[in-house]
């Protein structure tokens, strides 16, 4: 037996050692260089196909100034209101198809679902007498039970997701039918918990101001704590300066925003509760275990799987809170137009939804997207549907503009999906 040791070499260049050690990813310290740094990082993350939330933002503003430049009732506190509560409906089923793309699925059966419960709330409510609080809750859970049996035949059972919620599509559009019966239409009381979902304003204009010193602070609080646990741990961080300017950009447009509800209705109640669940789930994404869990399943189900990752339960649970959401947003919708009818969940609903995710800036491909993507992607659906209203565009060619948008917007992920393997980033 040979029972020589095996030396080790000796380093050849100390120096180029020491720099391999000391080497940090240049992405970490762009805030370490000032403005040459962001410069710098936006070359690169331009030639990586990585610009974020960047071209939505810039769409946005296109779209305002276009709009505005057409009808100057566009920018109107009144029409911008109307906006925001319009599209908390779809934002909130926006959300929970953002969980199911992050896996890299998909879930067609949101809009029937949304309908089916505002057909249960209705006929819980109105027909057979059932306190609204409760008929609402019934309504929301079947909407997760329905999401949680769609996961169980992809998950468990290994039916294709398409195929499974589109068969979801049909059954429960016919079950919906079924619930309303032959009158198809069942008023709901303007008045009562789901009415004021989307017809409550908060008069006071301190309302407004307030959440927008709440939402400023938050932000603040929370990178400053962030900054100064990474400085702890010996890792780059955000500058005192770069925080202080992100937090001055945050406060104009919270504050600009609260200035102009306050100059119709005042603060929108439904608006409040789309930014809450906002917030909600983008902590449950970014923060805790079971989202990073979501986000290894998007970039690899086998790898996940050999990593000790539950992939059937994590499955059932995502489409689980699709079937939430997609409750939820029926209930907003059912407010919106103060009845529960045959017309729930149907014509462009499921496609505005998807276009929402999609448009905001989460992948169709998995593992790359946020719940704030879903606001971006909404505000943009919306503002173009009602600037054509005011314009009034017929319906068809509204549909053919957004069917327009949702295309390029998925060609822009595919080639940005291309553009990030070239860099060695997929």
């Amino acid at each position: 037996m040979n029972t020589e040791k095996t030396s080790i070499p000796p380093v050849v260049n100390p120096e180029a050692a020491h720099d391999a050690v000391t080497a940090v990813d240049p992405r970490l310290l762009v805030r370490e260089q000032g403005f040459a740094g962001y410069l710098t990082e936006f070359k690169r993350k331009l030639h990586s196909g990585d610009l974020g939330s960047i071209p939505v933002i810039i769409g946005l503003v296109i779209i305002a100034v276009v709009f505005q430049s057409l009808n100057s009732n566009f920018l109107s506190a009144q029409n911008l209101s109307n906006i925001a509560v319009t599209m908390v409906a779809t934002g909130m089923m926006a959300v929970g198809i953002i969980f199911v793309l992050l896996l890299g699925e998909i879930d067609l059966s949101v809009g029937s679902v949304s309908g089916v419960a505002g057909a249960i709330a209705a006929v819980l409510s109105v027909t057979h007498g059932v306190n609204e609080w409760l008929a609402v809750i019934i309504a929301i859970v079947s909407g997760a039970v329905i999401g949680a049996l769609h996961g169980f035949f992809f998950a468990r059972i290994g039916a294709p997701a398409f195929a499974v919620t589109l068969a979801g599509l049909l059954f429960w559009l016919g079950f919906m039918l079924q619930l309303l019966g032959d009158q198809g239409t069942i008023n709901l009381d303007g008045e009562g918990v789901i009415g004021k979902l989307t017809t409550y304003y908060f008069t006071d204009v301190a309302a407004a101001y307030g959440l927008a010193a709440v939402a400023v602070a938050a932000f603040f609080l929370s990178a400053f704590f962030d900054a100064r646990r990474r400085e702890a741990a010996g890792v780059p961080s955000r500058p005192l300066v770069d925080i202080v300017v992100r937090t001055v950009l945050l406060a104009v447009v919270a504050f600009a925003a609260a200035a102009m509800f306050n100059q119709y209705k005042g603060l929108p109640l439904a608006l409040v509760l789309f930014l809450l669940v906002l917030v909600a789930t983008d902590f449950v994404l970014r923060r805790t275990t079971y989202g990073r869990k979501i986000f290894a399943l998007g970039g690899s189900v086998e790898a996940s799987r050999r990593a000790g990752i539950n992939v059937t339960a994590v499955r059932i649970s995502v489409f689980s809170i699709a079937g939430t959401f997609a409750a939820i947003g029926g209930l907003f919708w059912a407010s919106k137009i103060a009845a529960a009818n045959q017309s729930a969940g149907a014509g462009d609903l499921l496609m505005n939804v998807i276009a929402a995710a999609v448009i905001g800036g989460t992948s169709l491909f998995g593992g790359r997207g946020r719940t704030w993507n879903a606001l971006l992607g909404v505000m943009v659906i919306v503002s173009i549907q009602y600037g054509l209203a005011l314009e009034g565009i017929a319906t068809p060619i509204q549909y053919m503009i957004t069917g327009g948008v949702l295309l390029a917007t998925v060609v822009i992920d595919s080639l940005t999906r291309k553009t990030q393997k070239t860099a060695g980033r997929a």
